[in-house]
């Protein structure tokens, strides 16, 4: 069931709402810094956090929107995750190519991806080659395939040629594909793989009338473009680049402390078309009275 209200909020996950020790950007005083919640744990040891503040934000949020966590990560690397909330009912992975439904793959979904990527890129194992025949293990440390529909590299950034970068983008981007640098990791993947299409799927699934996103790479830009509102840290591709949309917030603030003010960003536009928007608003805990 749907209602005129229905707000979906497509989050990225990894340096938007969720950090890595490396990538919390704790500039303050150790005295004042926050209190931190671990959301992942990997090979037995803490990875990933938000603050608590977060958390709560999070929960909150998630019990008046539809909350879809929107990830390039594969559906391993992202069932290894604990938001504090419940099981959110979608879910999308591997940069929009898996649609989660209750923690279920959408198999019809994933036909379809399929399809488009076979009909308008250059297919997997073109790029795969690409990467190894320009690449050097002086400075690649790992080659990754992510679910048979994109490939990455982990890299030693200080040591990769300036110039490499460039010149396989361009030769990819002739290919269909996208080339983005996170971190240490090289992605290439498919342009026709996208958060966007499978955040449209889901709006359309859930009847949303508003559509909220926040995102701080270059894979997140066709997700945060199709949003109605949405929001980028100060952190990150986006952020270096000075990209930016006209319904785009470029927030200044940096490392958790952004996923902190993406949330709280998100709860107020929700509330807002609450209470602009007439009926109740679905998965809201308060757009029910209580039982007698």
């Amino acid at each position: 069931m749907t209602s005129s209200g229905t707000v979906l909020v497509a989050s990225d996950l990894d340096r938007t709402l969720i950090y890595s020790s490396a990538a919390l950007a704790l500039g303050m005083p150790d005295a004042h810094a926050p209190r931190l919640l671990c959301v992942e744990v990997h090979e037995s040891r803490p990875l990933s956090y938000m603050t608590e503040t977060a958390a709560g934000l999070l929960e909150q949020l998630a019990a008046d929107t539809v909350f879809v966590p929107t990830t390039t990560r594969t559906r391993k690397q992202y069932q290894r995750i604990r938001l504090p909330v419940p099981t959110p009912r979608y879910a999308i992975c591997a940069n929009g190519g898996h649609l989660l439904v209750d923690g279920l793959t959408d198999h019809d979904w994933h036909a379809s991806v399929l399809q488009n990527l076979s009909a308008e890129c250059a297919p997997l194992a073109e790029i795969r080659a690409r990467f190894t025949a320009t690449t050097d293990p002086a400075w690649v440390r790992k080659h990754r395939v992510a679910e048979d529909l994109f490939a990455y590299l982990v890299v030693e950034r200080e040591l990769m040629p300036e110039e490499w970068l460039g010149e396989f983008t361009a030769w990819a981007g002739e290919r269909g594909w996208t080339v983005s640098l996170q971190g240490r990791k090289v992605y290439a993947v498919p342009k026709p793989l996208t958060k966007s299409a499978a955040m449209r799927e889901v709006a359309r699934r859930t009847g949303a009338t508003l559509t909220l996103a926040a995102g701080d790479s270059l894979l997140d830009a066709d997700l945060l473009l199709a949003a109605d509102r949405a929001w980028r840290p100060g952190h990150g591709e986006l952020a270096d680049g000075d990209w930016t949309a006209p319904h785009l917030d470029a927030l200044a603030h940096r490392g958790v402390a952004a996923g902190e003010e993406i949330l709280r960003r998100f709860g107020a536009a929700a509330q807002i078309h609450r209470a602009t928007v007439p009926g109740p608003l679905n998965g809201a805990a308060d757009a029910l009275p209580d039982p007698a």
